[in-house]
């Protein structure tokens, strides 16, 4: 039999029975839209991740307490509860002699709450020098940013962030140069910062509130050392030498002799880079072998319906064979069919998939446009999608046909 003949017979037996082969394919359909949607969030997320890390700047370096983890990232000691002394704000001075390096800032953090008037809400603060705004590309709309007279003079003043100012003084009224109090030490708000949503280093710059390191370390926190310093390297100099460089600076300022002693890990954006794409590119993958047990599912199901298709065509199939129809072309006709189902359910489901995905990019847009949230369709989804289905109907149709195919056409002719 020619494949045109028999591809026309399936397609016939397929549509004589509408009803079983819309809800044979419902398991692919579901399964493939599962995928698609899966996967497109999680490309949508790593987008947005590594797009809000790339935002601060090619040329940082991140310094961070501690010896070096021999290229392994993990969390910084402070939010494993570990205190590692080991930056302090002289290093500050040494990092800003060296020739690659444009600026270098002295980061604190902790959180607290913060009050204004009957109004309160549990913050991050950060204790920042006043080149920070420079190095993090932070910008305020309204107001000012800390100055270096803020930080020397440890100046009461705060910037903080645009949902904060609204929970804690409305949309209207103008926080600048109103008084907040943060761990009962109280703050003049200097400026507003422009951009909500999470930062590039999970803080919610939101709800941010930013004041001087000293500050920080003397009234809020009662320390004398640095959590975390930011480098922005010249862009003249390539970003590999500028890190050595800066761990050349480092090691004098600490009086390291032995490289194997290093108290401080640095870190370049393109490594930050490369395991955060890493992380999430695993986290799309593991995301989307969860959505395609369903597909396993849809596949089992129709197995299960194909062979029931062969009980019930059993005389047909022996007509069939006592005409002359051999093993291969009774087998190819299943097969066929299988086929049709999987990869037409693999095409609604591509369809609905993308279509779930442009509504929760929407929504997202209109009512969430703070979030930077950026559309992603990975076209790798799709391909998986038809590959898995065209693979589904081959792997769980060829039992079915095989079996039909091998039938006895005179058994098949009595069979009532």
């Amino acid at each position: 039999m020619l494949f045109r003949d028999a591809f026309k017979t399936a397609t016939r037996s397929l549509t004589q029975g509408k009803m079983r082969s819309i809800l044979t394919m419902l398991g692919i359909v579901i399964g493939i839209a599962s995928v698609i949607i899966l996967m497109s969030i999680g490309q949508s997320a790593q987008n947005l991740i590594l797009g809000q890390v790339q935002s601060i700047g090619s040329n940082l370096v991140i310094v961070i307490p501690g010896p070096p983890d021999n290229g392994k990232f993990s969390s910084p000691p402070s939010a494993q509860g570990i205190v590692i002394t080991s930056l302090q704000t002289k290093d500050l001075d040494a990092l800003s002699r060296e020739p690659s390096v444009d600026s270098a800032a002295g980061l604190v953090s902790g959180q607290a709450e913060v009050v204004y008037e009957n109004k309160n809400k549990t913050v991050t603060y950060q204790g920042v020098t006043e080149n920070m705004f420079a190095v993090r590309n932070l910008f305020v709309k309204e107001g000012m940013i800390l100055s270096k007279s803020d930080v020397d003079s440890a100046n009461h003043v705060a910037v903080i962030g645009p949902d904060l100012a609204t929970s804690l003084f409305g949309p209207s009224l103008s926080p600048i140069n109103k008084t907040i109090r943060l761990k009962s030490v109280s703050f003049r708000i200097v400026g507003i910062l422009e951009k909500g949503g999470i930062g590039a280093f999970g803080v919610d710059q939101g709800n941010l509130v930013v004041i001087p390191v000293t500050v920080a370390q003397k009234q809020m926190l009662g320390v004398s050392y640095l959590n975390t310093i930011l480098v922005q390297a010249n862009a003249s100099y390539d970003i590999n030498f500028a890190k050595s460089r800066i761990t050349f600076a480092l090691r004098q300022s600490h009086g390291i002799t032995d490289p194997n002693k290093d108290d401080f890990n640095i870190r370049t954006q393109a490594d930050v880079l490369s395991i955060l794409g890493s992380i999430t590119s695993i986290l799309t993958l593991f995301l989307a072998a969860i959505a395609s047990i369903s597909l396993v599912v849809g596949g089992i199901g129709i197995m299960n319906i194909m062979l029931v298709a062969v009980t019930e065509r059993t005389r047909e199939i022996g007509l069939r064979k006592a005409v002359g129809a051999t093993d291969s072309d009774i087998l190819q006709q299943f097969l066929i069919e299988s086929v049709l189902l999987t990869f037409a359910g693999g095409i609604i489901g591509i369809a609905i998939g993308a279509a779930v995905v442009g509504l929760v990019y929407f929504v997202i847009s209109t009512f969430f446009s703070d979030l930077g949230w950026v559309f992603a369709f990975p076209i790798s989804s799709v391909i998986l999608g038809l590959g898995v289905s065209g693979v589904a109907g081959i792997a769980f149709g060829i039992y079915p046909a095989r079996k039909a195919g091998k039938k006895n056409p005179i058994d098949a002719l009595r069979y009532e």
